[in-house]
């Protein structure tokens, strides 16, 4: 059965003890230290914060919510016990046969549980962190849902952009060029208006990772949620802008951005999810918020993007997508594929790409790599495509190296491509180049593949058959626990 709310899903990871609570860790630094500590360990629990100092008590913050494997299972109703490839290839197939399930309107929830307007409104109130050593400020929005709606053809965007905290009922907002909400919103700037905007700080966790992938132009990602859910996503109609918000969210504000001319200010800088400060602080757009909503004892949801290879996810659903993008284009024969770095990102880009296939012609592997870049969910600040061999586990890290170290000739097997779409938080995009709005970096292809003219005659491996693999582990099993 799907999670109704955050609380549900928490409560599911503490009964595979997979929940640490901390109490007493400051808002400033200390809460996202530790949930950068935690992230780099083996066990990478789903921390529970609370007691946080200079806030209410229960007023809490949970972070690394999905950066393991278990609860990304967990979260979307597979076995924990999976193999990662696994989960991918499972993923594959549920995008493949996704039915949208729109969202259903209800008149109550939890949500509503506090409602306020006007003078009430305070979003200093919530712990809201300062995630790391050179942010510029607090950012209550890391693991957040931002609603949006078309001027023109009403379809719900639902994205994960960027929050900051600036004072009472003034929030930042920052979204790269090219995602939808940044194209509705400049489309609602072009009529002169303001544009309406709704954000849930705190939400059921499929319907957070529904708002990470790379859905079609004029698909709603609640829809898109409700198929992977199997259930309609519960939404009140919100008062302000008319905006469907998650009922069961922790906390909710409506409000509107204006025009930069109109009001703007100075946000970041913040740690972001390549490693790096690339973006800086600069001025950004405004929220005002209008209302804020919040269920008692309010949960903060917080995804703080972290240097790789800590994940943010702990399984890189992007690379279903790009699986099955790859299906679409007519490459045949794709055994697995795997994202490091921003596809483990929500929302974020695929800086590295890796396809396993078995090779069937010549070119067959130069295909995958172009295909892999040309959809949308590979195509965001690229860097890298490595295609490997279908003996290679695209998820091992260490074979794909393995792989590129062996079976990739540097001169012969790499190709670069220009003019792909990046965005500013690209830290290798020269200064010149970021201040003439320019967002484009280039490609390499890399073609780890034993060469197909004569992949027959390459040196075999020094390794197990996966026969005597298969035949020995069996045989010593009790052993090789």
């Amino acid at each position: 059965m799907p999670f109704n709310d955050l609380r549900e899903f928490i409560d599911a990871a503490r009964k595979l003890g997979d929940v640490q609570d901390i109490h007493g860790a400051d808002w400033d630094l200390e809460i996202g230290a530790l949930t950068e500590l935690f992230a780099n360990r083996d066990s990478h629990p789903l921390l529970l914060f609370d007691k946080i100092p200079g806030h209410a008590p229960n007023y809490r913050v949970a972070s690394n919510l999905v950066n393991h494997p278990r609860r990304i299972a967990l979260a979307s109703g597979m076995p924990p016990e999976l193999p990662k490839t696994e989960m991918v290839l499972r993923w594959r197939k549920s995008l493949q046969n996704l039915k949208p399930i729109p969202p259903r309107t209800v008149a109550e929830g939890p949500l509503l549980e506090n409602s306020k307007s006007g003078a009430n409104i305070d979003m200093t109130v919530f712990p809201a962190p300062r995630w790391h050593e050179l942010d510029g400020g607090r950012y209550l929005g890391t693991a957040c849902c931002v609603i949006t709606t078309d001027p023109d053809d009403p379809w719900v965007n639902v994205g994960i952009y960027r929050v900051q905290v600036h004072d009472r009922d003034r929030l930042g907002l920052y979204i790269s060029p090219g995602h939808h909400a940044r194209i509705m919103r400049e489309k609602y700037w072009a009529l002169g208006k303001s544009c309406p905007v709704a954000i849930t700080f705190g939400q059921e966790p499929l319907t957070w990772l529904a708002a990470g992938q790379s859905v079609p132009y004029g698909v709603s990602e609640f829809d898109y949620a409700g198929a992977l859910r199997g259930a309609p996503v519960d939404v009140i109609k919100g008062e302000r802008t008319g905006l469907p918000i998650p009922a069961g969210a922790e906390i909710a504000i409506e409000g509107e951005v204006p025009p930069p001319s109109e009001e703007s200010r100075v946000e970041g800088p913040f740690g972001e999810w390549p490693g790096y400060y690339a973006h800086g602080a600069r001025t950004e757009p405004v929220i005002r918020v209008k209302a804020l909503y919040h269920r008692n004892d309010p949960i903060i949801a917080g995804a703080p993007p972290i240097k790789p290879p800590a994940l943010t996810f702990g399984v890189p659903i992007g690379a279903a997508a790009i699986w099955n993008y790859l299906e679409k284009a007519d490459v045949p024969d794709v055994r697995g594929v795997w994202c490091y770095v921003g596809g483990s990102a929500p929302g974020g880009g695929a800086p590295f790409i890796v396809v396993s296939l078995k090779q069937r012609y010549h070119g067959h592997a130069q295909q995958a790599a172009l295909a892999a870049l040309a959809c949308r969910a590979g195509n965001y600040h690229g860097r890298f495509v490595v295609v490997v061999d279908e003996d290679i586990d695209p998820a091992d890290m260490g074979e794909v190296l393995w792989a590129v170290s062996t079976r990739c000739d540097p001169k012969t097997a790499i190709t670069v491509i220009d003019n792909c779409w990046s965005t500013s938080l690209d830290p290798t995009l020269p200064p010149d180049k970021r201040d003439a709005g320019d967002m484009t970096n280039s490609r390499a292809i890399l073609n780890a593949c034993r060469p197909y003219a004569w992949k027959d005659r390459y040196p075999p491996v020094n390794a197990l058959s996966p026969e005597l693999k298969r035949k020995y582990s069996e045989k010593w099993k009790d052993i090789l626990k």
